[in-house]
C-alpha cells in the first residue's frame, strides 16, 4: 500500500539540512525548520526557498508550527558524544548544548506529532534510557536504530543513535537492515547518490552525502555537524512503511 499524500515533517536544529534532505528522498515533505546559526540559515533558504525558518528554539513556541506529521532533529552533541569524554566535556544532557534535548523535547511534547525522530551520534546511548523514558512518558513507543557511515556506503563508521518515537505504538522494525549492529545497519546497493561520496572524500576529505558548492572551512565545519541523509532516508523510508501498515 502506497501513501497518496507526502508525510510532512518540520526540522529542528536543521544545520545545514542533512536530515532534511536524506527525509525528502524518503517522500516526506518539508514543512518549517528552525536553525540558529546564521551561516547555516542561508544554505537552508537558498535549497529550501519556500520552507518557513526560525531561529533560536529558545524562543519557538507551538503556536508558531504549523502541525507536521513527523517532528526531526539532531540536539547538539558536544556534551554527550565519545569526542567529549576524551576532552572532558561530556556533562550529558544537563550540558550547556546538550541541554537543548529538553527544548527539543517541549516542542516535541506541545505539537504531538505522529512521529519523532532525534538523531546523535554514539555516546548518547549512555542516556538512551533518559530519552526513552522522557518519550514513554508522555505515551510514546520508542525504537532504537543504530545506523554508520559504513552501513549507507561510506568508507568510515561516523556512527549514529537514531531514537524514533510514535505516538500510536508503532515501532520500526527490529530486524533486517535496522536491526542491524552500527557498522552493518543501512547497508544497501550502490545508487547515483552514493556515489557522491566518493568523490566528497576527494575533495573534502569528508564522506557526508550532503551536495557540495559551500566554501571549503564554511563546509567542513557544518558537516561535521551534519546528518548524513542516506542516513536519514533510510529512517523516513522505515517510517513510511510502518505507516502505510493497517
Amino acid at each position: 500500500m502506497e501513501i497518496k499524500v507526502p508525510l510532512t515533517f518540520g526540522s529542528l536544529f536543521a544545520g545545514i539540512g542533512g536530515m532534511d534532505l536524506g527525509l525528502e528522498w524518503s517522500g516526506m515533505e518539508c514543512r518549517w525548520q528552525v536553525e540558529i546559526n546564521e551561516y547555516c540559515q542561508r544554505v537552508l533558504a537558498k535549497h529550501w526557498p519556500n520552507v518557513k525558518r526560525y531561529g533560536d528554539i529558545r524562543q519557538v513556541f507551538s503556536f508558531d508550527l504549523e502541525y507536521v506529521d513527523v517532528i526531526a532533529g539532531g540536539f547538539p552533541c558536544k556534551n554527550t558524544s565519545n569526542a567529549a569524554a576524551i576532552h572532558g566535556k561530556r556533562s550529558g544532557l544537563s550540558g550547556p548544548e546538550s541541554g537543548l534535548w529538553a527544548e527539543q523535547y517541549r516542542i516535541i511534547v506541545a505539537n504531538r506529532p505522529e512521529w519523532a525522530i532525534v538523531e546523535n551520534p554514539l555516546g548518547v546511548d549512555t542516556w538512551a534510557e533518559t530519552i526513552t523514558a522522557d518519550f514513554q512518558r508522555v505515551g510514546y513507543a520508542v525504537s532504537r536504530v543504530p545506523i554508520s557511515g559504513r552501513g549507507v556506503g561510506a568508507p568510515h563508521l561516523r556512527r549514529r543513535l537514531f531514537f524514533v518515537a510514535n505516538r500510536d505504538g508503532k515501532r520500526l522494525a527490529q530486524s533486517g537492515p535496522l536491526g542491524s549492529s552500527p557498522a552493518e545497519s543501512g547497508e544497501r546497493g550502490a545508487t547515483e547518490r552514493d556515489a557522491w561520496l566518493s568523490s566528497l572524500a576527494r575533495v573534502l576529505r569528508v564522506d557526508d552525502g550532503v551536495p557540495g558548492g559551500l566554501h571549503r572551512r564554511e563546509r567542513i565545519q557544518c558537516v561535521g555537524n551534519a546528518v548524513m541523509p542516506q542516513m536519514a532516508e533510510l529512517i523516513g523510508r522505515e517510517i513510511r512503511r510502518v505507516a502505510c501498515q493497517v
